[in-house]
């Protein structure tokens, strides 16, 4: 159960990361630049710990996965990007496809 709040832990800090990247204005901005690189780097730290228990592939798609759809929400939803059928037929993709990983992994 710890792994996984670790790796809850590691994708939240991996969707701080990336939009303190957006803010960081193509790493022009010193202060979002240096945000980005220590919460990426805390982030896979936090990672590399969910992998003593869980397996790498369920781990590494779980915290790609998740971080992939999440950013893609606060993309539409702070940044008020386009939202398209095909945009959130793949995003259920996305977050179908790690459920399912998940579950296959348990058997």
């Amino acid at each position: 159960m710890a792994a996984w709040l670790f790796l809850i832990c590691a994708i939240g800090l991996e969707v701080a990361g990336t939009v303190s990247m957006k803010f960081s204005d193509g790493f022009r901005d010193w202060r979002f630049t240096t945000l980005t690189l220590t919460l990426y780097g805390i982030s896979f730290w936090v990672l590399s710990i969910t992998l003593r228990q869980l397996p790498v592939s369920t781990a590494y798609a779980v915290w790609a996965g998740l971080g992939t759809a999440a950013i893609a929400i606060i993309g539409i939803l702070v940044f008020k990007e386009p939202v398209t059928l095909l945009k959130v037929v793949f995003l259920l993709m996305i977050i179908f496809g790690v459920v399912g990983l998940n579950a296959v992994g348990k058997h």
